[in-house]
């Protein structure tokens, strides 16, 4: 049995240690501001091809929100040369999966090809980038299948109006406090003028990420690219609102109620720092160490041993400029939801007295090392991890190389220096979700 086990840690050892090889790639700009980035890797046959555009929801008018995620839905609605509703078939009929996502800091687009179909996963992303095609006909489909993701996703699901709630408390007065969805009264609101205008100033060249990662020829690529992207035309630089973020000096408590739930829930939330930030990492390694698997601190507590929580959890919720790190649980067997809020604390206040055991830490550093390794398994990961090195770190692609050293140099110390500093009661809000009756 022991041995085993033995040749079972070694054979997952010998794996990280060639899993966690250094990303290579090469990156330069076009003249039109277009940054492109090419890792080349012919494990499998398969290439991902990505743009990254600098704009999310907080770049939005106040009065415009939502903007950003419409412009997920509306660039897929063709082009000049793509007829409306071809683009996702042209994906699936050349055996191509395709999707975006948009956060509160960037829109990303994404296809995953065989390796012979890079250059039609190019083609498409050009014609996004290009002439799509907005007008009035594609704004009222979107804006139909918006307010049907509305729905489904956050006004019936139970908890969807979460996060929404939280940082409307947390970052009040920024662009943060509101959610990548938007309003819909705002979409409705909006000309089409207004979608034309957003598209110009946010979807140009030289706000974007080209990254395309896989099985290909690195200078067939680069012809490729300059076919296909150098006409775009580039357009006027992008400046970033400056807002002004007011201390929170005391606790905040807020109460909010959903209709779709019959178990309440407690959460608090902590103002953290954005993603460049060395804190955040560690951030998430004392979410690791509280929430992070069965054996976790909280569920070990409040689960196992005193079967008061249903579910408790700890996140780090990382945005560019700013972080929220939530804590949250579920009761069990009637438990007042503010007893749970007490024990999440204590074991708060235990990781900011006392140093984690070397085990406990050993441990830790195990689980961040294999998450690096699964993150950078597949040809999207590494697109997208290399995109935001780029888009994120001060231009700094090769922080998908620095990443996993920076983790392995965060010291027991520091996780309790950290835990100090930024999860304090009177730095917090803390929300009472109930059902609704």
């Amino acid at each position: 049995m022991k041995q085993k086990l033995f040749f079972t840690l070694a054979i997952s050892g010998l794996c990280l240690s060639a899993s966690a090889q250094k990303v290579k790639f090469t990156e330069y700009d076009l003249d039109n501001g277009l940054h492109v980035i090419l890792h080349q890797d012919k494990t499998a046959p398969v290439v991902a091809v990505s743009v990254m555009y600098h704009v999310g929801s907080k770049d939005e008018d106040p009065q415009r929100t939502g903007f950003a995620h419409f412009f997920e839905h509306l660039l897929f609605e063709g082009s000049d040369n793509l007829k409306r509703g071809e683009f996702m078939k042209t994906v699936s009929s050349n055996g191509g999966q395709n999707n975006a996502n948009t956060s509160q800091d960037r829109t990303f687009y994404y296809e995953v090809f065989p390796s012979n179909q890079l250059e039609l996963g190019m083609w498409l992303e050009s014609e996004r980038m290009l002439h799509p095609k907005i007008d009035e006909i594609g704004v009222k489909t979107q804006n139909e299948v918006v307010k049907e993701e509305k729905r489904m996703r956050i006004d019936n699901a139970p908890y969807g109006q979460f996060a929404a709630n939280i940082f409307q408390k947390l970052y009040a007065g920024t662009p943060y406090q509101w959610a990548p969805i938007g309003t819909m009264e705002h979409l409705d609101a909006a000309k089409l003028s207004e979608f034309l205008a957003f598209f110009k100033k946010y979807y140009a060249p030289n706000n974007a990420v080209l990254t395309i990662a896989g099985d290909l020829d690195i200078d067939k690529t680069k012809e490729l690219v300059t076919k296909y992207f150098a006409e775009v035309p580039k357009g006027e630089p992008v400046v970033k609102k400056p807002y002004d973020l007011k201390p929170i000096t005391q606790q905040i408590i807020d109460t909010a109620y959903d209709a779709n739930i019959q178990i309440p829930a407690i959460m608090a939330a902590y103002r953290v720092p954005g993603m460049r930030s060395r804190d955040t990492k560690v951030l998430e390694m004392i979410s690791t160490v509280l929430t992070g698997g069965a054996s976790s601190r909280l569920n070990t507590k409040l689960v196992d041993e005193k079967k008061t929580a249903l579910q408790v959890g700890a996140l780090n919720y990382t945005l560019e400029d700013v972080g929220a790190y939530i804590t949250y649980a579920l009761p069990n067997n009637n438990t007042p939801i503010a007893d749970l809020l007490k024990d999440i604390d204590a074991e708060v206040v235990r990781i900011q007295t006392d140093l984690i055991s070397e085990n406990e830490f050993k441990k830790l550093q195990n689980q961040f090392e294999n998450s690096f390794v699964s993150a950078n398994s597949k040809m999207l990961g590494v697109a997208e991890n290399l995109s935001n090195g780029y888009t994120f770190h001060n231009k700094n692609t090769n922080d998908i190389n620095e990443e996993l050293d920076a983790i392995k140099s965060i010291t027991r110390e520091e996780i309790r220096d950290v835990a100090r500093k930024y999860l304090n009661s009177n730095q917090r809000v803390v929300l009472y979700y109930l059902p609704k009756k």
